[in-house]
């Protein structure tokens, strides 16, 4: 049931409007089984999604489902935030980071997942990002908090799917290493990020300028580069354009839409597809 929130069950519902692997997932469910004539493709999602959220069943979609409404669209909205998908931290990639008048990374800590590399992932996440926080389901929390040091935030997933602040991020910028942070832009950001800071950038071939533009990182303000890395990072990774598909999406799918890349020649397609009856769904290859 999980796998029906996949990367390639929504960009082949993107692509083709239709999925033949959403199509053999259901068959391989009792999800058909209950529903009359006027049910759609999207009603499966959602008592699909209803059904994994409970306690015990919730893999990391329900986690970003929960963090994309409650805090993205909840607390902030796409117009004013942005958020990062798998994004690169050091040695580990983070699950979620929203950028607002800061950046925040949430790691993600399922039923499902060990909290045996938690302390690593921390440790590399501060030399990014100003805020760490740590959401996990009520079963994990008491050890998240003998793992984790005082400045690392730590929230619950609750089995009424809320979340709750178990203790508070501190919010330290100047604790980010630049090389480190430079090691997780594209270039492009990083020259942005540089001539925004009045740092000029050497005419060098690219074979060089790689290590060029790191070694300029190395010598900025972490606390001024932060302010400059999250206004760049909510300009090129703006999310505002997926506003319309999000709102015209069942709220199951919504957090898939925010972090599952496809062509925006395609949404109207997938919206299509989302809207199409069950029964015409079931014939597809």
């Amino acid at each position: 049931m999980a796998r029906l929130f996949s990367a390639g069950v929504f960009r082949e519902l993107a692509k083709k409007g239709r999925s033949g692997l959403f199509r053999r997932l259901v068959e391989q469910t009792d999800l058909s089984v209950h529903y009359g004539r006027d049910t759609t493709v999207g009603d499966i999602f959602d008592s699909a999604f209803d059904i994994l959220k409970v306690e015990g069943q919730r893999d990391e979609y329900v986690y970003r489902a929960a963090i994309s409404h409650k805090i993205l669209m909840g607390t902030h909205s796409l117009q004013t935030a942005s958020m990062l998908n798998e994004f690169r931290a050091g040695a580990c990639k983070a699950d979620l980071v929203i950028l607002n008048g800061t950046a925040t990374v949430y790691e993600i800590k399922s039923e499902r997942d060990s909290l045996a590399r938690l302390a690593n992932q921390v440790e590399n996440y501060k030399r990014v990002f100003a805020k760490v926080n740590v959401i996990a389901s009520e079963s994990h929390t008491a050890g998240v908090l003998a793992i984790v040091p005082d400045d690392v935030g730590v929230m619950c997933l609750s089995k009424r799917h809320r979340i709750s602040t178990v203790r508070e991020a501190v919010d330290c910028p100047e604790r980010i290493c630049p090389v480190t942070v430079f090691e997780s832009l594209r270039s492009a950001e990083a020259v942005t990020i540089l001539k925004a800071l009045g740092v000029p950038i050497p005419n060098l071939p690219n074979t060089q300028l790689h290590a060029a533009l790191r070694a300029l990182f190395a010598d900025l303000d972490p606390a001024t580069l932060h302010v400059e890395m999250v206004r760049t990072l909510k300009r090129t990774r703006n999310l505002a354009p997926l506003g319309k598909l999000v709102d015209q999406l069942p709220s199951s799918l919504q957090a898939a839409a925010l972090s599952i890349s496809v062509r925006r020649a395609d949404h109207d397609r997938l919206v299509a597809a989302v809207k199409t009856p069950l029964r015409a769904a079931m014939v597809w290859s």
